[in-house]
């Protein structure tokens, strides 16, 4: 029985590890099992290299057919020839200037990643592969002009809302500053809330996808306002996990992002004012359509 349950076992057993993983930041990336695991983090451009080490288990040889490693999606390299491992052996490799445009994201229905694949290639009890994963994020000056929003939305003869914003640009550790006046207010509102929200797409045309999830929900007022009020916002976007906004990636998915202002009165309906932005973490721009129900 023992024999039968090693036969099963891989004949060797891989190890990756980067050139500079010591040094080398190290982010948070949740897998498929919702596990959280350290991972490194890489930019476009950079060079991606480091070392593989095979070692045959309960030092036997392991015959092969060759050994590669690929950067999946991109690059293969052929590591070995076809022949015989006996002892712990290693090989270096190098990516260079990797070219990486999108940046690593993990969502509902949909998952961005960036992996290391090495194959062991074996004609008999199967080959021996080992995976390793890293994050992309690729950054962007900030912009030179950086425009306030001030924009007017309402229901007529009953709600009448003025939004003001210090700026229309916000990177993803920003602070959204800015008020809300009540210019006109015939009904009786009971709290404010402001939510941010991901709509996610995937597919196309009658094929398309969508899932939206809440990621946060923010108590901006607890009262009735009344005419010439004004309420402060203050939304910190560092504790929320966001990304930036993903648009048609390689004609696969899509991410946007909304900032909801969600008003309730005493009847318990709802006023929705939608903020989408266009861009959460590089450019952010608003709408303000509103809807009463």
């Amino acid at each position: 029985m023992n024999y039968l349950i090693g036969a099963f076992k891989p004949a060797c057993n891989i190890s990756i590890t980067f050139a500079d993983g010591k040094n080398r930041k190290q982010v948070p990336l949740k897998k498929e099992n919702g596990q959280t695991i350290m991972v490194p983090l890489f930019q476009s451009q950079e060079n991606i290299s480091g070392k593989i080490s095979i070692e045959p288990v309960l030092g036997k040889k392991v015959e092969h057919n060759g050994v590669k490693i690929e950067l999946l999606g991109q690059i293969v390299r052929e590591l070995d020839v076809p022949g015989e491992i006996y002892e712990r052996k290693t090989y270096p490799f190098e990516f260079s200037t990797v070219e990486m445009p999108y940046e690593t994201y993990n969502g509902v229905n949909v998952r961005l990643r960036y992996v290391l694949k090495v194959t062991v290639s074996r004609g008999y009890g199967g080959s021996v592969v080992e995976y390793q994963d890293f994050v992309v994020r690729n950054y962007t000056p900030p912009p030179s002009i950086n425009n306030s929003i001030k924009m007017e939305v309402g229901i007529e003869d009953c709600l009448h809302i003025e939004f003001e914003y210090n700026k229309s640009k916000y990177h993803l550790k920003d602070v959204i500053i800015g008020k809300i006046y009540f210019l006109l207010v015939r009904i009786k509102i009971k709290n404010m809330d402001l939510e941010i929200r991901r709509r996610e797409s995937t597919g196309s045309g009658a094929n398309t996808h969508v899932e939206t999830e809440t990621l946060a929900k923010f108590e901006l007022m607890d009262g009735a306002p009344v005419r010439g009020e004004s309420i402060p916002i203050r939304l910190f976007l560092s504790p929320y996990e966001l990304t930036p906004t993903h648009r048609n990636i390689n004609n696969k998915f899509s991410v946007k992002y909304y900032l909801n202002l969600v008003l309730v009165d005493e009847e318990d309906r709802r006023i929705v004012t939608v903020m989408r932005t266009t861009a959460v973490g590089k450019d952010l721009s608003l709408r303000f359509p509103c809807d009463y129900y």
